[in-house]
């Protein structure tokens, strides 16, 4: 499925004026982490590329990056996940449908599908990195002829903190990618019948040549370096490893130095880095 004909977003001559996105669906999947879905006005698509971000202003608030979760095959609005941790979040969470916001962008680099076109391509996902990650599965799927095998790695602290449950269920039933989960642990009030362990122990699971696979990586910082050791193991060459870094970036052009790496800003120069680009990178961490 392609993306429709619909006018895309043009972001104007001025690119810090926002402007109004309509909240037209919301869905709780954690305690913590709902998706919006934010229509553009006159119907314009956002004409993102998977991995890009936006500033979202929450009127008399504040604003702040998210990632696009959303595929740009998919028509229509737009989606965002975001986790409520801070104040723009937690009063996002409190509206509703009908409700509107600024939105600002797309901003940054992301994944280029046409660098991975006729390849294979192992995504591993910690946490609330399968948000942004998603975007680019979900590209892959609507697009299968392009790409060569497709399998996806998911890990979370548990059960009840998975995102996208009905997708994860369509992913692991379906033919067209292969699909690999577990979860940290279990507490006793939850069900699970799946793995148990971090997601390194599933890595090594995969059955990829590792020679020709692209490895794109998204998840909180810690998992990073034990991730890319494991790939080491592995034989997966750096120059196949490709890292959404999204962390910390607050003003989305370069300008408040909050999520600056050595000379590299994330939210300009990524937050999608090749991997060779950032491995010396002693502010990276990973």
């Amino acid at each position: 499925m392609r993306s429709s004909t619909t006018a895309k977003f043009d972001i104007g001559e001025n690119e810090y004026q926002p402007v109004n996105g309509l909240i037209t669906r919301t869905r709780s999947f954690t305690g913590a982490d709902k998706l919006f879905e934010i229509q553009l006005p006159d119907g314009e698509e956002l004409g993102h590329q998977p991995g890009q971000f936006v500033q979202l202003l929450v009127p008399g608030v504040g604003e702040a990056p998210f990632s696009v979760t959303s595929s740009p095959t998919k028509p229509g609005p737009f989606e965002l996940t975001i986790r409520a941790v801070g104040n723009v979040t937690r009063a996002l969470h409190n509206m509703e449908p009908g409700d509107t916001v600024g939105i600002r962008g797309p901003y940054g680099s992301g994944f280029d599908p046409d660098v991975f076109e006729g390849e294979d391509i192992l995504f591993i996902a910690g946490g609330i990195g399968l948000a942004p990650l998603r975007s680019m599965i979900n590209y892959t799927l609507d697009e299968r002829e392009r790409f060569g095998e497709l399998t996806t790695v998911y890990g979370c602290k548990e059960p009840a903190e998975q995102l996208y449950p009905d997708e994860l269920e369509e992913w692991a039933e379906g033919d067209e990618m292969t699909y690999l989960e577990t979860v940290d642990q279990c507490p006793q009030d939850q069900e699970w019948d799946g793995p148990t362990g971090v997601i390194t122990s599933v890595i090594p699971e995969v059955d990829i040549d590792v020679e020709t696979t692209n490895v794109l990586v998204c998840g909180p910082p810690v998992m990073y370096t034990f991730v890319l050791q494991e790939l080491d193991e592995m034989g997966v060459p750096d120059e196949n490893i490709y890292l959404s870094l999204e962390r910390n970036m607050h003003c989305g052009r370069g300008l408040c130095g909050h999520c600056q790496i050595n000379e590299l800003y994330v939210c300009t120069d990524g937050p999608v880095f090749h991997y060779p680009v950032v491995r010396d990178k002693q502010e990276a961490e990973v």
